[in-house]
C-alpha cells in the first residue's frame, strides 16, 4: 500500500485539505481521508494543488509528426479535405518504428499537458505497399510507446474498407488503412493478446465513420466482439460529410446512426459537430459520449459543437487532442468554452449550475466523460478510481485566492508548466516537469524528422 499526503485535493464534494490517499498494489485508490492530522509513517508528500487528471479520448498519434506544417495558404478553398491530402503524404512515408517513437514523444507532451488515459486510433494496418503486416507492427509499436512513457492507453483498431457513402472504391493514398471486416476482427483479437495482462493497456472497437464502412459491416463487428469494450466512431464533423450521407441515405449522419444502430453508453461519437436540435436529444439520452477535439476542430474549420443545448440536456462529453496541434488539456477545455462565447456572443456558457464555476464544470464532465469513452475508472479522487493525478504548482498566481477559484484561475490564465507533477496509477510519470526517458526520446524524434523530411 502506498501514501500519499495532499496539501489539498480536489474531491467529489470540492476542494479538501491534509488529504490521505491510499493506493494499492495495482494502482487503485483504497481510500481517502481529509483533515488528516495524524500521519502514517511512509507517506509520500504533495505540496501544491492535486487534481484528478485529464483523458484524451481521440488521437492520431502519427499526426503530431506534421501539426503546425499546414498552415501554408494555397488552395482559396482550403478545408479539412485539401489538409487530408497533406496527411495522406506523410501516411506513405512512415515506418511502425517511427509512429512508435513519434508516439512516445507524443505521449510524454500528453502526460506534461495534463492527460494520463489516451484513447488511440490505429488506422495503419499495413506496410507503405499495402500489404498487411504480419504481426500488426503498428499496434505493437504503439503499445510499446505507450508502456514507455507510462500513459495508459485505450487502443482502438480503425475499420477503414470505402472512401465514401455507399462502398466507394478506396483510393490509391488510403491502401495503407483498407481492411475488411474478417481481417479486422483477426486483428481485433491479437490485439486482445498483446495487451493480455497489461494494466494500463485497453482495447476498443472502432469505425472509421459511417463514409468508410458498410452498415453489414457495423453489424457483422458489433455481433462478434464483446459488448462490454466502448466503440468509437467520426462522424459529422464536416458539412460536406453530412451533405454526402443526405445524398447516400437521405438521412443525416448521426440521425442514420441511431435508426440503424443500438447506441448506448459504449459509444463515443467524435466531433459530432454538426447537429439538429433533434439529433443533439437523441445523443444525450442515449448516455453515449461526444468526443470534441476543438482545437483541432479550429484548426481544420470543422465549426462549433452545440455544447451549451447538448450539456443542458446532461449530454455525456469528453475532449480529444486528435491532430495534436494542442496537448494541453487546459486548452482545449479553455476553447471549447471561448468557442461557445464566440458563436453567441455571451459570457459563461458552460457553467456548473451548483456553483457557478465554469472551469470546474469542465474539468469534471471532461474527465468523466472521457473515462466512459476509454472503459476505465478514472477521472475522480475517490475510492476504487485509478490513482491518477496532477500536482499544480500552488505559486503567486494562485496566492490570496479561495479555493473555489483556484480550477478558473488556472485554466483560463494559467499553462500547462504550472503542472509540476504527474501520477499514473500510484506511480510518478512526470517529476518537476521532466520524465525520466524525454532526453533519449527526443533525440530519436529528432532523427525521425531529418529522416521523413515532410517540411
Amino acid at each position: 500500500m502506498k501514501r500519499f499526503l495532499c496539501t489539498h485535493a480536489l474531491l467529489s464534494d470540492g476542494w479538501q485539505s491534509d488529504v490521505l490517499i491510499e493506493v494499492d498494489a495495482q494502482g487503485v485508490i483504497a481510500s481517502v481521508q481529509y483533515g488528516v492530522r495524524d500521519v502514517p509513517e511512509k507517506t509520500e508528500r504533495l505540496s501544491g494543488l492535486v487534481l484528478p487528471s485529464m483523458v484524451n479520448l481521440h488521437s492520431h498519434a502519427f499526426q503530431r509528426a506534421m501539426a503546425g506544417l499546414a498552415e501554408v495558404a494555397g488552395d482559396p478553398q482550403d478545408s479539412f479535405w485539401t489538409w487530408r491530402e497533406q496527411m495522406y503524404h506523410l501516411v506513405s512515408h512512415l515506418s511502425p518504428e517511427q509512429v512508435g517513437v513519434i508516439a512516445a514523444y507524443l505521449y510524454i507532451d500528453m502526460l506534461k499537458g495534463g492527460y494520463t488515459q489516451v484513447a488511440e486510433f490505429n488506422y495503419l494496418h499495413h506496410d507503405k505497399d499495402g500489404k498487411a503486416y504480419q504481426q500488426d507492427e503498428m499496434a505493437i509499436h504503439l503499445i510499446n510507446a505507450a508502456g514507455d512513457a507510462g500513459i495508459g492507453q485505450t487502443l482502438l483498431p480503425v475499420l477503414y474498407r470505402y472512401s465514401g457513402f455507399g462502398g466507394q472504391a478506396a483510393q490509391p493514398l488510403q491502401q495503407r488503412f483498407i481492411q475488411d471486416t474478417e481481417a479486422y476482427l483477426s486483428r481485433f483479437a491479437e490485439l486482445q493478446q498483446h495487451i493480455s495482462g497489461k494494466a494500463l493497456h485497453h482495447a476498443g472497437i472502432c469505425f472509421h465513420s459511417l463514409r468508410a464502412v458498410s452498415p453489414a459491416q457495423i453489424e457483422q463487428v458489433l455481433s462478434h466482439t464483446p459488448t462490454d469494450l466502448p466503440v468509437h466512431i467520426h462522424i459529422a464533423e464536416q458539412m460536406k460529410e453530412v451533405n454526402d450521407c443526405i445524398s447516400w441515405s437521405g438521412q443525416r449522419p448521426v440521425e442514420w446512426l441511431y435508426d440503424h444502430a443500438a447506441v448506448d453508453f459504449r459509444w463515443c461519437l467524435v466531433h459530432a459537430t454538426h447537429l439538429t436540435e433533434q439529433e443533439v436529444a437523441s445523443v444525450a439520452a442515449s448516455q453515449a459520449v461526444v468526443g470534441i477535439c476543438t482545437t483541432t476542430e479550429a484548426n481544420l474549420g470543422d465549426g462549433i459543437f452545440p455544447a451549451v443545448d447538448y450539456m443542458q440536456q446532461g449530454g455525456r462529453w469528453g475532449v480529444g487532442s486528435d491532430s495534436h496541434v494542442s496537448v494541453s488539456a487546459m486548452e482545449e477545455l479553455r476553447w471549447l468554452e471561448y468557442g461557445q462565447r464566440l458563436r453567441d456572443q455571451r459570457r459563461n456558457r458552460l457553467v456548473d449550475p451548483a456553483t457557478g464555476s465554469v472551469g470546474d464544470m469542465l474539468w469534471q464532465q471532461a474527465a468523466a466523460g472521457g473515462s466512459q469513452a476509454c472503459g476505465v475508472k478514472l477521472g475522480t479522487l475517490a475510492v476504487g478510481q485509478r490513482a491518477d493525478w496532477l500536482v499544480v504548482e500552488q505559486n503567486e498566481w494562485l496566492e490570496n485566492l479561495p479555493s473555489s477559484l483556484w480550477l478558473n484561475r488556472w485554466l483560463f490564465s494559467g499553462h500547462s508548466q504550472m503542472i509540476r507533477d504527474v501520477y499514473v496509477a500510484g506511480k510518478q510519470v512526470i517529476e518537476q516537469g521532466h520524465h525520466p526517458l524525454e532526453s533519449t526520446i527526443c533525440q530519436q524524434f529528432s532523427q525521425v524528422m531529418k529522416a521523413l523530411k515532410i517540411a
